[in-house]
């Protein structure tokens, strides 16, 4: 029996033996075994509001709002409703995202729907010609 599992073991390469992935070169055929490598875990939570910033692009004002979570906001033709705001557990202040809805109110359309990330504001940002708004970070009290 010992000798039967050893004769299947020698006939396989081993690569095949090895724990990752395997990668075999067309050129020369050589392998190269890239080991399997688990990502970092980061634990997100909940926060009770975020911050905001927001530019009317036409006059060039600037304006600091805070919003709580589920609330809205007015700011010049837009409202902007807060849904969530998360942030990794190990920095509350960098790495915050945000659930934004952003509607027009003369008319009457969402202008943008999803997750806002503070340290990457052109990821996903507002597309209007007069407004911009930005995630600054979450608010925790």
């Amino acid at each position: 029996m010992i000798l039967r599992i050893a004769a299947v073991l020698a006939t396989l390469p081993l690569a095949a033996l090895a724990q990752g992935t395997v990668i075999t070169s067309p050129i020369d055929g050589s392998t190269t075994i890239i080991p399997d490598v688990e990502a970092d875990k980061v634990r997100a939570l909940s926060a009770a509001g975020a911050a905001l910033k927001g530019l009317d692009k036409m006059s060039g004002a600037v304006a600091d709002l805070t919003l709580a979570t589920g609330e809205t906001v007015a700011f010049g033709r837009i409202e902007i409703s807060l849904g969530e705001c998360r942030y990794p557990e190990d920095n509350p202040t960098g790495e915050a995202y945000a659930w934004l809805t952003i509607r027009d109110t003369q008319q009457e359309s969402v202008l943008f729907d999803g997750w806002m990330i503070a340290s990457s504001p052109a990821l996903n940002a507002l597309d209007h010609a007069r407004y911009d708004v930005w995630v600054t970070r979450c608010t925790t009290a």
